[in-house]
């Protein structure tokens, strides 16, 4: 990176002609010859123009080999999409950002990353116009490999696929498209700074916490509550917290049920994750059963500012930062930003 780096600040010294520039009042005047019908560059001008003119083909070479060592990569899934952000490997592209903003809002997405709509049926004339090396997808849009696969190689990357505990394949797919941008080193910095982070909130919470109930409403009658085996449930197990939860769910780490399922959990305190639906908020306000429920009687519930339960480890560190917060404690210095 450093003789790219130096390569880049040659090239632009080349293009403006700075290098072995003088200042006007330092220049020795051009000598003509007596009778010589025009000016007689001395052998250095030439000299330096002809060192600028390679300067600028290798400048022109190496550039355009920086630009194919880091490829041009298009995402479906969202948690791909925060992953590469993290690591410093924006996509060119990817899927619903204003959605992205309010259902995973970390990290932010850089100017200039193109929008290719919907997740599910993304904008294939504009990812065909992109000039993408590699899109990647998760198992859950492999019914879009045969679209995608004639613009450009399409690679799957997962963390829900029943292989293995989905901590684990969280970290094993934060290395692989580290690996697939070339950003291995700061693929490792990410998942240590994530290590730190949840292990700093974890100091943080307040003794004799309650076994939380996380969940994420549907409807103002049935909502998401994640198990165990989840992105969510791994930052509870990891900061010694009990997950209330204990009834199982699918692979992806959640079970959707209405709220009378809760009703016979009661040694528990609620955790709710934002954004809710519309009106829900309204109508739980006035909800006889949500009032009811032990988990929302036992302790003010909990509100937690969006965070993507499906995600990479930046919405694990995110997730570990807002619920100390929710908790009224601080852990925001130090590790992973989130």
């Amino acid at each position: 990176m450093r003789s790219n780096a130096r390569r880049n600040l040659r090239c632009a010294h080349a293009r403006d002609g700075t290098p072995g520039r003088q200042p006007p009042h330092r220049r020795r005047p051009v000598r003509r010859r007596a009778g010589a019908a025009g000016a007689v560059l001395p052998r250095r001008a030439i000299y330096t123009g002809w060192l600028l003119g390679l300067a600028l083909f290798f400048c022109a070479v190496a550039g355009v080999a920086q630009a194919k060592d880091t490829p041009r990569v298009a995402v479906i899934d969202w948690g791909q999409a925060q992953t590469l952000i993290a690591i410093g490997a924006p996509p060119v592209a990817m899927s619903q950002i204003p959605a992205y903003n309010e259902w995973v809002a970390a990290p932010d997405v850089p100017e200039g990353v193109r929008d290719l709509g919907l997740r599910v049926q993304p904008n294939m004339e504009l990812l065909s116009q992109l000039d993408i090396d590699v899109v990647t997808i998760t198992s859950m849009y492999s019914g879009l490999r045969e679209r995608l696969a004639p613009i450009a190689p399409v690679k799957t990357i997962d963390i829900y696929d029943g292989q293995g505990a989905v901590w684990d394949r969280t970290v094993e797919s934060t290395r692989r498209l580290g690996a697939l941008v070339g950003r291995e080193a700061a693929a490792e910095a990410l998942i240590d700074a994530t290590q730190v982070r949840i292990a700093a909130c974890a100091a943080k919470v307040p003794e004799q916490v309650k076994p939380l109930l996380v969940v994420q409403f549907m409807d103002a009658r049935h909502v998401r509550v994640y198990t165990e085996d989840s992105l969510v449930g791994s930052v509870l197990e990891r900061m010694d917290i009990a997950n209330a939860w204990q009834d199982g769910g699918n692979y992806w780490g959640f079970a959707t049920v209405p709220l009378e399922r809760l009703a016979s959990i009661d040694n528990a305190r609620m955790v709710v994750v934002k954004p809710l639906p519309v009106g829900v908020a309204e109508e739980i306000d006035t909800s006889v059963l949500w009032h009811h429920l032990p988990a929302v009687n036992n302790a003010p519930v909990l509100y937690v500012p969006p965070v993507w339960g499906f995600g990479g480890l930046p919405s694990a560190s995110r997730f570990a930062r807002l619920l100390v917060d929710a908790l009224g404690r601080d852990c925001s210095a130090g590790g992973a930003a989130s």
